[in-house]
């Protein structure tokens, strides 16, 4: 029998809670043995899902200090505490399973480290019941992966799938978000692109063994997205999606998190709602394609207790981030400066003869053709849209250009990138 701990009896914590009572036969006849939920702690006792009926304290010694407790399941949220929770747990010995991946974006060697052969699973910390861990560890492990795009937050896909599909204005979405609970009351951390940044920096521990931090690698978000984007978009046959991208080239690997335009026909850009997907490109595998729920109480939950059942069957843990011994010739990060693909650009300029004259030739200075253009019909007397999109370019060029046609006396404020991933 195994005992387990739940350090956070929120809507996760209590799925966990009832799933491990609820379908009690099955996983013991899965994991070989019974697992039991035996005390769970929160910070409110108030708030506490009248169905869990398990002990619960607001204390997370009653947990850490239980030597009957088999495996502590971390569901605090936040960075600092969590992570002293989790070296604290393993110090004692005890297996952890944590869907954390805001403390996982930053302390996830040092914690591979402590846990030695002691079980550390994350399957929950990326894309909620999607087993992309697993996948990436056992199912494609003897692959060289090429590349990886996630669609890995729920509320970005939703906003922009209402946005596409139906032509409304980000901020009217985002507020309807926030009364489906499908975005949180502040919410930067989804829109802002770093929860997918997080899950990101995971994937690439796992398929490259690269260690980077989320202010080391180029994160976006949908913020400035408008409906002029979204209708050039349609018009050139693209969706817009929120993207995680990996991309493994000669001499490292490129990790980045934006708003991209993908074409419609790829299987990816049919991913809507709340929904997440990923897709895998392995050199031998070719393409595979991840999908399902990204969150949820139940959904992340499963991804929880299925990592419990590995520690039941097998004990001692496979190696965290996936490899027995040091990567020889392990891949560096990629400088931003040196990502290369097309892009979109609205630039906002004053209405008169020779403005576009002075854009191209910017463009020009830099080596940058234009390959598609949008003239929308005047804002006003005095104001015009300018939608265009690029051939392949530097990124760096692209900002340096950028600059100096945001300084020209015709465009009234700064250009807005998106970039094309074809």
């Amino acid at each position: 029998m195994i005992n387990v701990g739940i350090i956070g009896v929120g809507t996760v914590g209590s799925s966990v809670a009832l799933i491990l009572e609820q379908n009690s036969e099955i996983i013991a006849a899965r994991a070989g043995m019974k697992i039991i939920a035996k005390r769970g702690v929160v910070k409110d006792l108030t708030k506490t899902n009248k169905d869990v009926t398990i002990p619960i304290s607001t204390n997370i010694d009653d947990i850490l200090d239980d030597p009957e407790i088999d495996v502590v399941v971390e569901l605090m949220g936040g960075i600092e505490l969590p992570f002293e929770v989790v070296k604290k747990a393993l110090q004692k010995g005890k297996a952890v399973v944590t869907a954390n991946k805001a403390m996982l974006a930053y302390y996830r060697y040092e914690l591979q480290n402590i846990a030695g052969d002691i079980p550390l699973g994350f399957e929950a910390s990326v894309a909620g019941g999607i087993p992309i861990i697993k996948a990436l560890k056992d199912g494609l492990s003897a692959n060289h992966i090429e590349s990886m795009w996630g669609i890995m937050n729920g509320t970005c896909n939703y906003i922009l799938t209402k946005m596409m599909n139906e032509g409304v204005d980000y901020l009217t979405v985002l507020e309807e978000a926030k009364e489906l609970g499908y975005a949180e009351a502040d919410p930067t951390f989804d829109v802002g692109g770093f929860d997918a940044a997080h899950k990101l920096l995971i994937m690439a521990s796992i398929a490259y063994g690269i260690d980077a931090k989320p202010e080391d690698i180029l994160i976006e978000g949908i913020e400035r997205i408008t409906l002029d984007d979204i209708e050039f978009a349609k018009d050139f046959d693209y969706n817009i999606k929120l993207l995680a991208i990996a991309n493994k080239k000669d001499e490292g690997v490129e990790l980045r998190v934006h708003p991209a335009f993908i074409k419609k026909d790829e299987m990816i850009a049919k991913i809507d709602g709340v929904m997440n997907g990923i897709s895998v490109l392995g050199d031998k595998v070719g393409e595979t394609l991840y999908y399902g729920a990204g969150a949820g109480g139940d959904a992340t939950a499963s991804a929880v207790i299925s990592d419990i059942i590995d520690i039941a069957r097998n004990g001692k843990s496979s190696p965290m981030l996936g490899f027995k011994k040091p990567l020889e010739g392990a891949l560096e990060l990629l400088s931003q400066d040196d990502i290369y693909t097309k892009y979109y650009i609205r630039i906002k300029v004053v209405d008169r003869a020779g403005v576009l004259a002075k854009i191209a030739g910017v463009f020009g200075d830099f080596k940058i053709s234009i390959e598609s253009l949008m003239q929308k019909p005047p804002l006003s007397d005095d104001f015009a849209m300018l939608l265009l999109s690029t051939d392949y370019a530097k990124e760096s060029d692209m900002r340096r250009a950028l600059k100096e046609i945001a300084s020209l006396d015709v465009v009234t404020n700064e250009p807005y990138m998106i970039r094309i991933e074809e």
